[in-house]
């Protein structure tokens, strides 16, 4: 069972990384076919990668939702990620050209991936009472000091946080909503004007 560390924690990393969000979905399950060799693919590629650090591959965790397998990696950097994609010796271009020979005009099993480079000071988190995960886990995990809503000084150096704390997000939304409720103001004068007469 993974360790759970009590308190709230950030997480940081040194210079740019890049977040690889990689998944399939079961189109059509009773093709066992057509998902089968998908599916086998992604643990081959997992296992190079974990062998071969120097590849660029800092972790991974994966996650099933219904029909859809997703696979949130961090790599060092995006010429890593697109060096292995390429790379004819590494095990992800023979399967990616099959899939697009055998599988991807049927439509029976769908792939996708969404790729994010991320600078320092672009990026914030978060954990209270949470095993070491995520960016956590293969960063620099350390405890949030003070009464710091937003880990500002951890996770986000030399720049501002990439994203709001609840806390802080639901003070703003709710200045947001007192002055959309508030009246406008009459701004034309009041009282008698400079001659003695009422303003129209």
């Amino acid at each position: 069972m993974a360790k759970v560390h009590p308190g709230r924690y950030t997480a940081t990393i040194d210079g740019e990384f890049v977040v690889f969000v990689i998944g399939m979905r079961f189109n059509k399950l009773w093709k066992v076919h057509q998902w089968l060799p998908v599916f086998r693919a992604m643990p081959k590629m997992i296992a190079t990668l974990m062998k071969h650090p120097e590849k660029g591959m800092l972790g991974a965790r994966t996650m099933w939702a219904g029909r859809t397998i997703t696979m949130i990696q961090y790599w060092r950097s995006f010429d890593h990620l697109e060096r292995f994609s390429r790379d004819a010796n590494d095990p992800h271009l023979g399967p990616w050209r099959r899939y697009n020979q055998r599988v991807a005009k049927s439509g029976d099993v769908g792939v996708y991936h969404e790729t994010y480079k991320i600078g320092p000071g672009q990026y914030e988190c978060v954990y209270a009472n949470m095993p070491a995960m995520g960016l956590a886990a293969v960063g620099n995990h350390q405890p949030v000091g003070g009464r710091s809503e937003a880990a500002r000084e951890g996770s986000a150096p030399g720049g501002a946080c990439a994203v709001a704390t609840p806390r802080r997000a639901g003070r703003r939304a709710a200045a947001a909503r007192r002055r959309r409720r508030r009246p406008p103001r009459d701004r034309r004068p009041r009282g008698r004007g400079r001659r003695g007469q009422r303003p129209p």
